[in-house]
């Protein structure tokens, strides 16, 4: 395989998707199990642990991807103990969090990213990097816990303003209120 230089934002971007990680841990934190495995519908596919298994899943398939050279977000284990078990969820994020850390030691790998487009097993195979899967990730966690905080509403569970929210919209918020503060004093 081909090596290519890990870019200078691999860091960044690591650590983007370990704080989305670190809400998650503090979300489980406040949940109950039985909360965490409502079904907000009748066919019971809408639950908190649902969406929270998923989102561990694709982290999941990064993890065991980037040593191969390929990801496949589709080829997910899907442990359904992840749905029902919030302390099976919090060991997971805990080893993915880890996982995410030791990430650098692929960041030359070539990756492919496996994508079906068709039944039956028809794929593309998509030459990608780390530093754009790490992007995908952030973006998809950050969708799926937005959400969980509508669902978790529901619930009556409280969460931080910020949760849910894209790392890139909470430093525009810190840029307005920047603006704004510079903007008083000035006018001060």
């Amino acid at each position: 395989m081909t090596k290519t230089h890990a870019p200078p934002c691999l860091d960044t971007l690591v650590e983007e998707n370990r704080q989305s990680l670190q809400q998650l841990e503090a979300f489980l934190a406040v949940l109950t199990p039985a909360q965490y495995r409502h079904a907000f519908d009748i066919e019971e596919r809408q639950t908190l642990g649902r969406h929270l298994r998923h989102i561990l899943d694709h982290y999941q398939a990064l993890l065991e991807g980037c040593g191969a050279g390929r990801i496949d977000y589709e080829s997910r284990e899907r442990a359904p103990g992840l749905e029902r078990e919030p302390a099976l969820a919090l060991e997971r994020l805990s080893e993915i969090r880890d996982g995410l850390a030791r990430l650098t030691e692929h960041s030359s790998t070539p990756l492919q990213l496996t994508y079906p487009v068709e039944e039956g097993g028809v794929s593309l195979s998509l030459t990608t990097s780390l530093a754009r899967e790490l992007a995908f990730l952030t973006s998809h966690a950050v969708h799926h816990m937005a959400l969980l905080g509508l669902l978790a509403q529901q619930l009556g569970v409280a969460l931080p303003d910020d949760f849910g929210v894209h790392p890139s919209t909470l430093r525009h918020w810190r840029r307005q209120v920047a603006e704004t503060t510079t903007s008083r004093r000035q006018t001060a």
